[in-house]
């Protein structure tokens, strides 16, 4: 992928978010009649800029797009006239000023679950929750399981794909000792298993939680018989054709696919003999994958796919949807737990039980944009409504400089009676500051981390 695949759907979707967050601020403060003097999105040199409006709004879309803001007419900023001074922000109640500040968080979070309805709706495709036992002393192998077993459910709560399975082990990681995992064996039987999670962390340092307890996607046998060939390709001129069967490469047995692929792979430039089955009849000769690059590196490859599986899609994949009103229902929920997800990890981290290394930053935010664009616009939506519901959190924590500061200083206002005094909001806005850029400067060095460890 180049830096583009990357780069447009981090930027389009950080500036999607970001309009969406400011909107909500705008439209509460119009709804309140305070006069909105600017709406940028964006931070530094304008690159696009016009008024509208019955107050000549101007608005902005700034060269620096990791951010924006609403501007709106404040007395503390200027001197305002007797005639607008009922529309300026701090002329406004308690109350409205919340409510405005509000909005911005809790559009995020509005957004989430529209795009987890449209993506419940429309249905996505998804593995299924089929696992294999990746060692013997695992936890996996200790509680029952065996590879093919299909999970369906986790506690009373049901499963229909990997990623619901991988959910609910990630919360139960929070707060659970042992959770109760139902399958279907290969044979058709219902079981249930007691997995122990003691030990089990999310830990940026250690493998997911998942593979920890010893589990790994399903990975069927897949027949090595050759399918589509390419024209003019080391495997053609070879002489292979689609439906032979490659049984040895090197004086090697091939059992399967992944091992073909393997071995090609790791192979770019260097003559190969392969050996191969047509009709029962053995042939081979001697062939040498072209190079080419992948993720960086040098890789073989011969011009030939995999024949379609006998089981087809359907054994490894299953299309998760659900009906107008039952997606709605689940995307508010799934908004829900993530939002109360996001606050639990916040949470260990702040009591070091888990690692701030699992803070991750824009680096690694475009790495997900990108590779979910690659996936389909439906696992990208759900990566945009991930992505929602953390600017909806961050942006609601009592930190001063985010919303949920500003909050915090009209809870107080409320209960005591009047505003928090200037200089106490002047030093919460500088102690903020500093914490907001520690986290950033921290995020960027989990990101740097990452690239450098590959």
């Amino acid at each position: 992928m180049s830096i583009f695949q990357y780069l447009i759907p981090f930027v389009v979707g950080l500036g999607l978010l970001i309009l969406i967050h400011e909107l909500g601020h705008y439209s509460v403060a119009r709804w309140c009649d305070v006069k909105v003097l600017r709406f940028s999105v964006g931070f530094g040199r304008p690159l696009l800029k016009w008024r509208a409006g019955k107050d000549q709004t101007e608005w902005v879309l700034a060269a620096f797009p990791l951010g924006g803001y609403v501007k709106m007419l404040d007395e503390r900023e200027g001197d305002v006239s007797d005639a607008e001074r009922p529309r300026a922000f701090t002329q406004q109640s308690v109350w409205r000023r919340f409510a405005i500040v509000a909005a911005g968080p809790l559009a995020n979070l509005a957004l989430a679950v529209l795009l987890y309805w449209v993506v419940f709706v429309g249905g996505v495709e998804e593995l299924r929750a089929r696992v294999d036992v990746t060692r013997p002393d695992s936890v996996a192998a200790q509680a029952g399981f065996v590879s093919g077993d299909e999970i369906v459910q986790v506690g009373d709560v049901p499963v229909r794909s990997w990623q619901d399975w991988r959910w609910r082990l990630l919360k139960a990681v929070l707060d659970e000792p042992a959770i109760d995992v139902t399958v279907v064996t290969a044979d058709g039987a219902r079981v249930t298993r007691h997995v122990s999670l003691q030990g089990i962390t999310i830990d940026e340092e250690k493998n997911d939680p998942v593979a920890q307890l010893g589990f790994r996607p399903h990975r069927p046998v897949i027949p090595p018989v050759v399918g589509d060939v390419v024209a003019d390709g080391p495997a053609a001129l070879a002489g292979l054709r689609a439906g032979d069967t490659v049984v040895e490469i090197d004086g090697a047995p091939i059992e399967d696919w992944t091992e073909l692929v393997e071995q090609v792979s790791a192979a770019p430039g260097h003559v190969m003999q392969f050996t191969w089955l047509r009709d029962g009849v053995r042939m081979g000769a001697s062939l040498t994958p072209e190079v080419a690059e992948r993720n960086g590196e040098r890789v073989g490859r011969v011009g030939i796919m995999v024949a379609p599986l006998p089981e087809g899609r359907e054994a490894m994949f299953v299309t998760v949807s659900h009906g107008p009103i039952e997606g709605f229902g689940k995307a508010v929920a799934q908004t829900w737990e993530m939002s109360t997800f996001s606050l639990a990890m916040i949470g260990r981290m702040l009591t070091g039980e888990l690692s701030w290394k699992n803070l991750s930053g824009p680096v690694t935010i475009a790495d997900y944009a990108g590779q979910s664009a690659q996936m389909g616009l439906d696992h990208y939506l759900k990566f945009l409504a991930l992505i929602s519901i953390s600017l909806g959190v961050l942006n609601l924590l009592p930190i001063p400089v985010l919303d949920g500061g500003h909050l915090l200083y009209y809870v107080i206002e409320m209960l005591r009676g009047g505003p928090v005094p200037e200089r106490v909001m002047e030093i919460g806005q500088q102690v903020g500051l500093a914490l907001l850029v520690m986290l950033m400067a921290f995020a960027f060095y989990n990101d740097i981390n990452r690239l450098i460890s590959g």
